[in-house]
C-alpha cells in the first residue's frame, strides 16, 4: 500500500495496487486524522471507481464520520464542495489522465486545504498502514448532494462578455469535463458550442488521453476549431482540473503565457494583488503582471505547495506550466472552466483574437519541458549547480539558475528517476547553444 501514496495524491493501478480494501482503512484513517465529523467525495467515471467509493465511505461511516455523496464530479466541484459545505475535508476519486487501469485519491482538510506527503498525507498513511482498529461506536451516515449546479452558478458570475459573441469547441475526452458543458450552454447566446469533441462518459478513453499537455492530444480540436471557424477550443484533463487552449486559427497557446493572459483579467479585478507563476514559466509572465500592477512571486511545482504559498501571500492567482491555474476566490483551488471565462472576458475587453492576445507575448525563446532519465538526480544538480557559479541561484525546487540574457531550471520528477529541464533565452540561437551545454552536463552525470 505504501507506494500508492504520492506527493500531492494516492495514486496507483487497480486492483493489484488500489483496491476496496485499501480504500476503506484510507477513509478510515482520514477521520482519524482530521477528527471529521463529515466529508464530502466526489467521482469520476472510471470502471473501479463505484466500488471504490463504497469502500472508502463504509471507512469514512465505520470510523464515525458522515459521507457527503457528490455522485459524479471534477475535482475542482470537490474543492467547490470542501469550501460551500459544513464539511471537514473532501476527496476526489480519481486518478486524473492515468489510463483506465488507474484510480486514486486527493484528500483536502477544511478548507479546503490539500494533504501531500509532509503536510498530512503521510500520516494518513501511517494509521492506514497500522494494526489500530478505526471503528467508531456509532457510525455515520451516506447523504446525497449534487454540487454541480452550485459550481456552475458560482463560476457563470464571472463572466463578462459584454455585447460580443463567441463560438467555442470543446474537447472533454471522454472524461469528467463533460459536467462542465452545461456551464457553457448557460452563457447563451453569448456563447454558442460548436463543436464537442468525445463528449459521452467512456471510462477506458477509447479516442485519447485527457491531457492537454501533450500536444497530440489537442489535434482534433486544432482541426475541429478551424473546420467550425470557432473564436477558441478547450480540452480538459482527465478529472477536470487541468485546461489547455487553442486559438482561433488552430494553434496552441502556451500554457505559461495563459498565466499571463489571466493575470490582466485577474488584476483588473483585484488590483494590486500578488500572482503566483511556478518558476518554469516565461519571463514574459513576471512582466505582464507587473505590467498590469500586479506583484509577480515564483512558486515551486505542484499543488499542494502552490495552494499553500496562495494562502501564506494572499494570492489571486497562480499558474503552472502544466495547464493548472487556481484562483483565490476563497479557497484557493483549481476552478475547472473559469480560465476559459476569463481569457474570454479579456477577448470581449480588448475585441482582439485569442491568437493576438498570445503571440503579442512571445518576446523570449523556450526550450520546452525536456526529460532526462538518470541514475542519481543529487549528483545531477550538484554538478549542474557547479557548473554555473556565477549566476543568480535559486534552490526552491531544484536548481535554478538566472542571467541577464537567459535562465533554466532543472529539477527531480517527484515519482521517476528523471530531472526535468526547462531553459529561456533572449534569442533562439543562445536558447539552443545553452540547451546543448546542459544536455552534455546532464547525460554526463549519469
Amino acid at each position: 500500500m505504501k507506494q500508492i501514496f504520492k506527493s500531492y495524491d494516492i495514486r496507483g493501478i487497480y486492483p493489484t495496487e488500489i483496491n476496496e480494501e485499501v480504500a476503506e482503512r484510507i477513509g478510515g484513517a482520514t477521520v482519524k486524522l482530521l477528527q471529521a465529523k463529515s466529508i464530502a467525495i466526489g467521482r469520476d467515471t472510471r470502471a473501479s471507481s463505484p466500488s471504490l467509493f463504497a469502500a472508502l465511505a463504509k471507512g469514512i461511516t465505520d470510523a464515525g464520520a458522515d459521507v457527503i455523496d457528490l455522485g459524479l464530479a471534477t475535482t475542482p466541484m470537490v474543492y467547490y464542495a470542501g469550501y460551500a459545505l459544513d464539511v471537514d475535508g473532501c476527496i476526489s476519486l480519481t486518478a486524473s489522465h492515468n489510463p483506465p487501469e488507474y484510480n486514486g485519491l486527493k484528500i483536502c482538510s477544511k478548507g479546503p486545504v490539500p494533504m501531500g506527503l509532509g503536510s498530512g498525507l503521510e500520516r494518513i498513511r501511517d494509521i492506514a498502514l497500522g494494526k489500530d482498529s478505526l471503528l467508531a461506536s456509532t457510525p455515520g451516515k451516506i447523504e446525497r448532494h449534487d454540487i454541480s449546479r452550485e459550481f456552475q452558478k458560482f463560476l457563470s458570475t464571472f463572466a463578462n462578455f459584454g455585447e460580443r459573441r463567441f463560438r467555442i469547441a470543446i474537447d472533454t475526452a471522454n472524461a469528467m469535463g463533460i459536467l462542465d458543458i452545461p456551464l457553457f450552454r448557460s452563457l447563451e447566446p453569448s456563447l454558442e458550442i460548436v463543436k464537442i469533441l468525445y463528449g459521452e462518459f467512456d471510462p477506458t478513453f477509447p479516442n485519447h488521453e485527457a491531457n492537454p499537455l501533450k500536444h497530440e492530444t489537442l489535434a482534433e480540436l486544432q482541426d475541429a476549431v478551424r473546420t467550425e471557424h470557432a473564436d477558441i477550443g478547450i480540452a480538459f484533463d482527465g478529472d477536470g482540473d487541468r485546461v489547455g487552449f487553442v486559438d482561433e486559427k488552430g494553434d496552441i497557446v502556451p500554457m505559461d503565457l495563459v498565466t499571463a493572459l489571466l493575470a490582466r483579467s485577474v488584476l483588473t479585478r483585484y488590483p494590486g494583488a500578488v500572482v503566483l507563476a511556478d518558476l518554469r514559466s516565461s519571463r514574459v509572465v513576471e512582466e505582464e503582471i507587473a505590467n498590469a500592477g500586479g506583484i509577480a512571486h515564483e512558486c515551486r511545482v505542484g499543488h499542494a505547495h502552490i495552494k499553500r504559498q496562495m494562502r501564506d501571500e494572499h494570492a489571486r492567482l497562480a499558474g503552472e506550466l502544466s495547464g493548472h491555474y487556481y484562483f483565490g476566490e476563497g479557497y484557493y483551488a483549481e476552478m475547472g472552466p473559469l480560465p476559459a471565462i476569463y481569457l474570454l472576458n479579456t477577448m470581449a475587453k480588448t475585441g482582439k483574437p485569442l491568437s493576438e492576445l498570445w503571440r503579442s507575448l512571445l518576446r523570449y525563446s523556450h526550450s520546452g519541458e525536456q526529460n532526462f532519465t538518470v541514475a542519481n538526480t543529487e549528483q545531477v544538480l550538484a554538478r549542474i549547480k557547479a557548473a554555473y557559479p556565477d549566476g543568480e541561484l535559486s534552490e526552491l525546487d531544484g536548481v535554478k539558475v538566472s542571467y541577464p540574457n537567459w535562465w533554466f531550471s532543472v529539477r527531480a520528477s517527484n515519482t521517476e528517476p528523471l530531472v526535468r529541464l526547462n531553459l529561456e533565452a533572449t534569442t533562439q540561437s543562445e536558447m539552443e547553444q545553452r540547451k546543448g551545454e546542459l544536455v552534455a552536463l546532464i547525460k554526463g552525470a549519469k
